[in-house]
């Protein structure tokens, strides 16, 4: 028991019970967020009253957590000074704009686009870096792990989300009429996840659904991404000759035998009556919404083609019994959300949403120029649109697409209640329905998560929690990988 005690002590100081989210958040505001506003670029009112005007988004900058008085004075907060006044700990949040008229690029206009919400003991609040006894001094425990929120003077958590892992093909034998086998991709890009769907028919016949495309054919798509011939299209697959034969009636049924055709073809399935719109519209769809994780240029096409070609074989491999169907509660076919990623994907919604941030400058633009006058950056930008989505969402834990009690009021019954419900895991499946396989332990849970701590009632096995000395990895970039792959060819 001792040695048990020493163990955790010195993970406790080493590793920190929650450090993965204190170390995402950080990652957040680092990396992520200024990669949201590099994929905005520039953005273009359309006023033809001043010319060929542009705003192009330039440095984020993000200030120390601070609050607006009464009288109108700004001054510097410490966490406890939030709970005791019910204010919500946050820090302003500022883009750099830079106007160009005509390809002139003017003076950068530093913009405060909002106040962005301060995790407790990340590197942006003043915690992280004050000693045991300046802890002390500012009315905190020392040993208070941070890692929330402070929301309107309440303590607030993001728990970790579990995901099916994003980018993989998953199969699985159904039994649902005319349908044998099915093949799930959700492709991710940026914390857009596109879901597609391939269905292998009793006939033998597969088709694909993502977007709004319905059961295609998956020849036609294969076609239209370039691999015209049926020789390129067996190749592709498999150079097995069982498999290519399980699939050669997908060729004699197809109904398309050139690129043109099978983007015409695609352009009907979305109800396009002209035919130059069809294909144009075809082309969009095929680069933007198809696999969008390899990329959304027409170089990307080839590479998607393959990909689907990989896909159609482990689909026709399980149709032939020659492999198992994959395990979805394996965990290494899951993964977690963090602060940072759920984060992340509330910013691009409210920067790029239908009605987001993005939208209403290019509106407020257009109405101050008709006016006139020509507005301040300032003017046009409404911060308080950022902080009050933000601060809502965390506030009531609804997130982007529906999903609830992902933000959670931070248990304080004990210390180790508190550290219980940090290391809490939601799970996406709802606690109305069976779920029986969901619920039950797989042996892969062993030395991630805890094998005995789940509430009883309908939730059971649905809500879980992180084993004791059980870490999480941020993951890497795409550069990154790319960089040590290059460097693993070399050797």
């Amino acid at each position: 028991m001792d040695k048990f005690l020493t163990l955790l002590n010195v993970l406790a100081k080493q590793k920190g019970f929650v450090r993965f989210q204190i170390d995402s958040y950080n990652d957040f505001i680092a990396r992520r967020i200024p990669k949201v506003l590099e994929s905005i670029g520039v953005i273009k009112p359309e006023v033809p009253e001043i010319g060929d005007f542009k705003i192009k988004l330039g440095e984020f900058k993000i200030g120390e957590p601070s609050i607006k008085e009464a009288d109108g004075s700004i001054r510097n907060i410490l966490p406890m000074e939030a709970r005791i006044r019910n204010l919500t700990y946050s820090a302003p949040m500022y883009v750099e704009m830079i106007p160009i008229l005509n390809d002139i690029e003017s003076e950068p206009v530093l913009v405060n686009f909002g106040d962005m919400p301060v995790m407790v003991k990340s590197k942006i609040c003043p915690l992280s870096e004050m000693s045991r006894k300046e802890l002390i001094a500012a009315g905190e425990d020392p040993d208070d792990p941070g890692g929330y929120f402070i929301i309107n003077g309440t303590e607030r958590i993001l728990v970790l989300v579990e995901e099916i892992a994003p980018n993989r093909i998953i199969t699985t034998k159904v039994e649902s009429g005319n349908i044998t086998a099915i093949a799930r991709i959700n492709s991710e890009k940026d914390g857009y996840v596109q879901k597609h769907l391939l269905e292998m028919r009793n006939d033998g016949i597969i088709t694909i659904s993502f977007a709004n495309i319905v059961r295609l054919p998956i020849v036609i798509l294969l076609r239209a991404l370039g691999l015209e011939s049926d020789k390129d299209i067996l190749t592709a697959i498999s150079l097995d000759e069982n498999i290519q034969e399980e699939f050669a009636m997908n060729l004699y049924e197809a109904e398309a035998s050139t690129k043109e055709e099978a983007l015409d073809e695609i352009g009907k399935h979305i109800k396009i009556p002209q035919k130059e719109y069809r294909i144009d519209r075809a082309i969009k769809l095929i680069d933007k919404y198809l696999l969008p994780h390899l990329g959304q240029e027409p170089t990307n096409r080839f590479d998607k083609a393959m990909f689907l070609a990989k896909a159609i074989e482990k689909l026709l491999k399980l149709h032939l019994d020659q492999i198992e169907e994959d395990d979805l509660d394996h965990y290494s076919n899951k993964r977690l959300r963090l602060a940072g990623d759920l984060l992340e994907i509330l910013l691009r919604s409210i920067l790029l949403g239908k009605w987001g941030l993005i939208t209403r400058m290019t509106y407020n633009y257009q109405k101050l120029t008709k006016r006139g006058r020509l507005p301040p950056l300032q003017a046009i930008v409404e911060s308080n649109v950022l902080t009050n989505q933000l601060v809502s969402a965390l506030a009531i834990g609804t997130w982007v697409g529906g999903r609830t009690g992902v933000s959670q009021r931070l248990e304080r019954g004990s210390y180790i209640k508190t550290i219980s419900h940090m290391r809490n895991i939601l799970s996406p499946l709802t606690s109305t329905q069976e779920h029986f396989e969901a619920r039950e332990l797989h042996p892969t849970h062993w030395g991630k998560l805890c094998t005995s701590e789940t509430p009883e009632g309908s939730t059971i096995g649905l809500r879980k929690y992180l084993a004791i000395t059980a870490e999480v990895t941020r993951g890497i970039s795409e550069k990154d990988i790319k960089s040590i792959i290059s460097v693993l060819e070399k050797k």
